[in-house]
């Protein structure tokens, strides 16, 4: 499954950058993140708290960073929760400059395991609403954006 959000930031490239490159910068844009631990420019856990208040870490590794124009990362799935329903996952994030500051594609793919398989409308929509919220979290940050 592959859910695809963009929008356009009133910032430059390099000042998005500063922020989807930094994985402690998650909890201020990235949905449920309250923290980051261990963070590393390649490596991090996040911490995630569900709206019941449940604590659930999900470690992730930097796959790829052309600064300032594409990041990604995987999670790290194995002997985590997770693993029961994620084969794999994996966000990338476009940078672009675009009239008005910068176009931010965000991507997430990911790869459903188990019942997940089955039941393809309800992983696309948990898929949609975190890309949703992780581009709503850059524009309360950047200001409002255009497109989707």
């Amino acid at each position: 499954m592959i859910v695809r959000r963009e929008t356009v930031l009133p910032a430059a490239p390099e000042t998005i950058w500063e922020t989807v490159a930094d994985p402690r910068r998650l909890p201020a844009w990235w949905p449920a993140v309250t923290r980051v631990e261990d963070a590393s420019p390649e490596a991090w856990t996040t911490v995630l708290t569900s709206p019941k208040g449940k604590v659930v870490r999900a470690d992730y590794t930097r796959t790829e960073a052309d600064e300032p124009r594409r990041i990604a990362w995987t999670q790290e799935l194995e002997e985590t929760p997770f693993e029961r329903i994620l084969a794999s996952a994996t966000t990338t994030i476009e940078l672009e400059p675009a009239p008005g500051g910068t176009r931010v594609a965000l991507r997430l793919e990911q790869r459903p395991r188990g019942w997940a398989r089955f039941a393809p409308v309800q992983f696309r929509g948990a898929g949609s609403r975190q890309a949703d919220g992780a581009i709503a979290g850059l524009e309360e940050l950047f200001g409002p954006g255009e497109g989707d």
